[in-house]
C-alpha cells in the first residue's frame, strides 16, 4: 500500500523558515518525479514546486521562486520543501504529490499518489 506522510509544518512568524518533509513508502519512488502543491482556505490546490526523478531539475511556482527549495533523497525515499521568508499568503495545507512520470509537471492529474498534508500557518 502506497502512502505519502509529510510532516514539518507549523505555526511560524512572517519572514520565518520551515522544512517540510514527505516519506513515501510501499514501493520505490526514486524513478518518479515529485511536488509539492498546496491549498489555502477557500482556493483551489496549486502547484508550488516539483522536482524529476533524478533531482536534476526542478521548478517553482512565481510565487516561491527564490525563497523556496525543493530536494529529494532517493535512498530514503523522501522528498523535502526548505520554505524560506516565509510571508502570510504561504498559509496552507501543504500536499506532496508522486507524479505518473520522470519529469514533473504542474497540473494535479499528472501526480498518482498524494499525502495528507500537513498544516503551515505564518503569522504577520
Amino acid at each position: 500500500q502506497v502512502q505519502l506522510v509529510e510532516s514539518g509544518g507549523g505555526l511560524v512568524q512572517a519572514g520565518g523558515s520551515l522544512r517540510l518533509s514527505c516519506a513515501a513508502s510501499g514501493r520505490t519512488f526514486s524513478a518518479d518525479a515529485m511536488a509539492w502543491f498546496r491549498q489555502a482556505p477557500g482556493k483551489e490546490r496549486e502547484f508550488v514546486s516539483g522536482i524529476s526523478w533524478s533531482g536534476g531539475s526542478t521548478g517553482y511556482a512565481d510565487p516561491v521562486k527564490g525563497r523556496f527549495t525543493i530536494s529529494r533523497d532517493n535512498a530514503k525515499n523522501m522528498v523535502f520543501l526548505q520554505m524560506n521568508s516565509l510571508k502570510p499568503e504561504d498559509t496552507a495545507v501543504y500536499y506532496c504529490a508522486v507524479g505518473l512520470g520522470s519529469y514533473y509537471y504542474t497540473r494535479e492529474r499528472d501526480y498518482e499518489y498524494w499525502g495528507q498534508g500537513t498544516q503551515v500557518t505564518v503569522s504577520s
